[in-house]
């Protein structure tokens, strides 16, 4: 274990506060189209921006904004060939106008470094290994065999329990809480308020009343995992609950035990996934979805938000469930009548039918 006397120092690096445009992009696979010395001081939306900032179009967004486009006052747009004409100011030429601007947007994003060493009120029990390159932060405790890797960063009031993996360069944000055994590869980002392993939804009846199934498996965190604030991940069963390399989920998800997530699928916020579902690789799950236990759905399927699926899913695809788009009470009661009386009348269509 290594252990450093003193409080870990944190600082905030400041980064420039204007760029010319042609500073801005460089080494971005992009085409200026106008004045490349343009100062830039910051990013924004296409319709609040101002003659010193930086935004974008690209196909994903609305209408509305890209009828907004030929009016903007921004210093410069990126956006793709087939919108350049219609821009009225400086263009960055892009494939993809999003990357672009994620990549452009980081340079104006303050850095906080962190120290490597371990904060005096941190807990660290017996035979845990912390790198001495890792930062770790106050009040967190960090259990027994736990690993802890190089240039790893643990804010403050983290759990980290007994025989936990963490790997090189991860960083967990305060109050994220690590249950024994968990495995967490290279380059994870866990936001505040996460819990990785607790004990999964297991229940035996006897005689109407539920007894506790041990949840003896544990979790598996592949290497640039990014994991939103809130999120919950249940250990298996008997296996491991398993997340692949690359995988991001947002806010405030739940995972059942033993769900395997494939490589590179993302997942907006409030989606439960229920024990022992296998998503493929490469997915796109909408928020509010939710997802049947014991189900497979193959790679490159995206859902839509607020699906239900109920059944596996073998084919990639868009796929939906529901009512699409919100209507007003009255027309959602008389719709909904309508649909619980359609087995009636296909009753009703079937005997007709049979009389002629």
């Amino acid at each position: 274990m290594y252990f450093r006397e003193g409080e870990v120092v944190k600082s905030t690096v400041l980064k420039k506060s204007e760029y010319t445009l042609a500073e801005l992009v460089e080494g971005l696979d992009v085409t200026i189209k106008g004045n490349p010395d343009c100062l830039i001081r910051g990013v924004c939306s296409i319709e609040s921006a101002q003659p010193d900032r930086i935004t974008f179009i690209n196909t994903f967004l609305t209408k509305r904004y890209r009828q907004a486009l030929p009016t903007t006052q921004a210093g410069a747009v990126i956006l793709t060939k087939d919108d350049v004409d219609d821009c009225p100011v400086n263009a960055v030429i892009s494939s993809n106008p999003y990357l672009t601007y994620a990549q452009v947007a980081e340079r104006f994003r303050d850095q906080v470094t962190h120290v490597p060493g371990i904060h005096p009120t941190a807990v660290v029990e017996e035979g845990a290994y912390i790198d001495p390159t890792a930062s770790i932060g106050a009040y967190t405790v960090i259990g027994r065999n736990a690993k802890i890797g190089a240039h790893a960063v643990l804010g403050s009031h983290c759990v980290v329990g007994a025989n936990v993996s963490i790997g090189d360069e991860s960083h967990l944000d305060a109050r994220v809480t690590i249950y024994q055994g968990v495995i967490i590869g290279k380059r994870a980002r866990i936001a505040s308020g996460v819990v990785i392993g607790s004990e999964g939804f297991g229940y035996a009846n006897h005689q109407g009343q539920w007894f506790n199934v041990p949840q003896l498996g544990s979790v598996e965190i592949g290497d640039d995992v990014d994991i939103g604030a809130n999120t919950t991940i249940d250990r298996g069963a008997l296996e491991n609950t398993i997340i692949g390399n690359g995988v991001k989920l947002d806010n405030q998800i739940q995972i059942g035990h033993n769900v395997k997530i494939g490589a590179h699928t993302i997942i907006a916020g409030c989606v439960g996934i229920a024990g022992s579902a296998e998503i493929g690789r490469y997915c796109m799950i909408g928020g509010g979805s939710l997802i049947n236990g014991h189900i497979v759905i193959c790679d490159k399927a995206v859902i839509a938000g607020g699906t239900g699926v109920d059944k596996s899913i073998t084919e990639p695809g868009m796929y939906a469930s529901g009512v699409i788009g919100a209507m007003p009470f009255k027309e959602f009661r008389r719709q909904n009548a309508r649909f619980h009386r359609l087995e009636a009348m296909a009753e009703r269509i079937k005997a007709l039918e049979e009389r002629k």
